[in-house]
């Protein structure tokens, strides 16, 4: 008899989520349903207020779905919400520490002593090409270096799950490109299980091993899109436009759908 096939790594099942108004509940999230892999970076893309950074407040535990649930290697998230690591899109490094004692933080809270933390910080720091800056301010680096600090930050705590709220929306678009080709690197070196919100389609088809696009407010999936392409990838390769053009159409008609409900549109 064969064996069963192993449980994504994460799954989030039938989310919903609403807020209280002042004029009554505002469904934000409903019936939103994805999975990753081990090892596997899956993207979020949809119009602007469809719930996506609130599907991964649920996700990380820092905020509760009113229904359906959320699974780590099959079994329900419950007291292990410390599983997963978020990076938001501002750095958030503090300006008066320095950059290896910024990235050793996470470790320091969680109670690693201090000399542990520094350690296990400091063996990532060629890897994430900082290596020379361990002493330098946040205000000394640029806004690559800055975001590259603060993804160590997060991957060095070995969390199971790596969330990415839009991490690189806030850099130029040179910089951008070259991060998404660092990024896609150090992932393929590292192979950690990624979920990335992002409103760059290139950059989800250029990440991804599958992008989902969520509808107008409430968010729900509406469109899952495998991009089976070999890596490294090129923006010019007919292939890769082609999922290129069918998540750009997929957002298209979602944002149409935003636009003509005044209700739903932020």
């Amino acid at each position: 008899m064969a064996n069963a096939p192993d449980p994504p790594k994460i799954e989030a099942r039938d989310l919903h989520k609403s807020y209280w108004t002042a004029d009554g509940p505002l469904a934000v999230v409903r019936a939103v349903s994805l999975t990753a892999a081990t090892g596997e970076f899956v993207s979020i893309i949809g119009p602007s207020g469809c719930g996506k950074s609130t599907v991964f407040n649920i996700l990380a535990g820092l905020e509760t779905a009113d229904a359906g649930s959320v699974l780590l290697d099959g079994e329900p998230i419950g007291a292990r919400a410390g599983a997963f690591g978020y990076m938001p899109q501002k750095d958030l490094l503090f300006p008066w520490r320095r950059i290896l004692e910024n990235t050793m933080l996470g470790l320091e809270v969680r109670g690693v002593p201090r000399r542990e933390a520094r350690a296990r910080a400091q063996q990532l720091f060629e890897a994430f090409g900082l290596t020379g800056f361990e002493r330098a301010y946040p205000s000394e680096l640029s806004g690559g270096m800055r975001q590259r600090a603060a993804l160590l930050r997060t991957v060095v705590q070995e969390r199971d799950v790596v969330l990415l709220d839009e991490p690189l929306g806030a850099l130029d678009s040179l910089t951008r490109t070259q991060m998404q080709e660092w990024l896609e690197e150090v992932w393929r070196r590292f192979r950690w299980t990624v979920l990335l919100i992002t409103h760059d389609i290139r950059e989800a088809v250029y990440l991804s091993d599958r992008v989902y696009v969520l509808g107008a407010r409430p968010g729900s999936v509406q469109t899952t899109v495998e991009v089976d392409l070999p890596r490294p990838r090129t923006a010019n390769d007919p292939a890769f436009l082609a999922v290129e053009r069918e998540l750009t159409e997929a957002l298209r008609v979602e944002t149409r759908k935003a636009e003509r409900d005044p209700a739903v549109w932020p």
